[in-house]
């Protein structure tokens, strides 16, 4: 199956993990699913947050595949070959953390460990119908894990159900600790521009928690998104860039790794400034509401033919990736569509509220289900 890379069996009998192959585990390669890096080294030591699971008795089982040098959205890998998604197949698994997100949606893992630099936890997640979550930047370890350094990446979990994401966060950050909310948790509901497919499931959502409610703009939102990129590519390319040298990177990521060589210093000083302004505004805006709501993707999943085409692609992390920059957390809450297809609702909290977006996820959740059954 291409959404394993390696079988495994460490740890004690607690949830069964899998870990994405962009994450140290000792004596076995880290090889990010690039065929430029198939000679690698093993690890010597276990990442922090693997040794962390194996400290709470978790039994890791796997590593999986992903876009390749987690530089894609689309979860497409012609080396290893790109995993199937197992509740919509024919669509996208997502990327980058495809193999995370698809041995969660078919059952082979608890949860599973992805990273998300802009949206590779979230995307996959809302892909493959499963909960992901993005941490606040810094608050979960990156030690061992590729690339050494980033601004932007955040190790996450990815699972079938909210209660064992918190699991997964119980196991992974030291300082997580589970907190009540109120009984309505007041939305701010973010304007943007998604298909009315998506549209429709949000609005129901949104409608049917009965929660209180407002419309928030987020003026520097598309900024972000715009800012993002520049420095995903400046950091991925002093990454990664050396890699170019061996000829095996593959043709689609080759030739996106070329161009971020390109980015220049003036670019990433204002894409820095952008950082500061959005955050700001994010900060500001999350002082009237307890969480932000917006789209996961602003579309369906694409089919994995339509995916190929580069254009398509270009707008699926239009409403993550400004969330990386500034280093809020963020949740995407699987939904279904008319149209069969998943949709995710995501919520943005205040920085280090991490436990506060978890439970108001949780009572967004039971008002739903309790509309439902009434």
């Amino acid at each position: 199956m291409t959404l394993v890379i390696e079988q495994l069996s460490l740890g004690g009998d607690g949830p069964t993990v899998m870990v994405k192959d962009t994450i140290d585990i000792a004596g076995l390669p880290t090889r990010a699913s690039s065929q430029a890096l198939a000679d690698a080294a093993p690890a010597t030591v276990h990442a922090d947050v693997v040794q962390a699971l194996l400290d709470k008795g978790c039994r890791l089982v796997a590593k999986t595949s992903l876009h390749e040098l987690a530089f894609g959205t689309t979860g497409i890998n012609h080396w290893t070959g790109t995993a199937p998604n197992p509740r919509f197949p024919g669509r996208i698994p997502g990327g980058s953390s495809s193999g995370s997100a698809a041995a969660v949606a078919a059952g082979l893992a608890d949860f599973s460990l992805g990273t998300d630099t802009g949206g590779s936890v979230r995307i996959p997640a809302c892909c493959c119908g499963v909960f992901g979550f993005k941490p606040t930047f810094g608050r979960v370890s990156r030690r061992g894990v590729m690339p050494t350094h980033s601004s932007l990446d955040c190790v996450g979990p990815l699972a079938a159900s909210l209660p064992m994401l918190v699991t997964a966060m119980l196991a992974i950050d030291p300082t997580f600790k589970p907190v009540s909310v109120p009984n309505t948790p007041r939305l701010g509901i973010v304007t943007v521009q998604a298909s009315a497919a998506v549209q429709r499931v949000i609005d129901a959502a949104i409608a049917g928690s009965r929660l209180p409610s407002e419309t928030l703009a987020l003026p520097s939102l598309k900024a972000a998104y715009d800012a993002g990129m520049v420095v995903i590519n400046r950091e991925t390319f002093d990454a990664c860039g050396h890699l170019l040298e061996t000829g095996k990177v593959g043709a689609d990521i080759a030739a996106r790794l070329a161009a971020a060589g390109n980015t220049t210093a003036a670019a990433l000083a204002q894409a820095e400034q952008v950082r500061v302004q959005f955050s700001a505004e994010v900060d500001a805006a999350l002082q009237q509401v307890d969480v932000l709501v917006l789209p996961t993707m602003p579309d369906l999943p694409l089919t994995l033919a339509d995916a190929a085409d580069t254009q398509a692609v270009l707008g699926m992390t239009a409403f993550v990736r400004p969330f990386n920059l500034s280093g809020h957390p963020a949740l995407s809450i699987p939904l279904a569509s008319a149209e069969g297809l998943p949709v995710g609702l995501q919520l943005v909290g205040a920085k280090d509220a991490d436990e506060q977006l978890l439970a108001i996820a949780g009572r967004l959740l039971e008002r739903l289900y309790a509309s439902h059954e009434g």
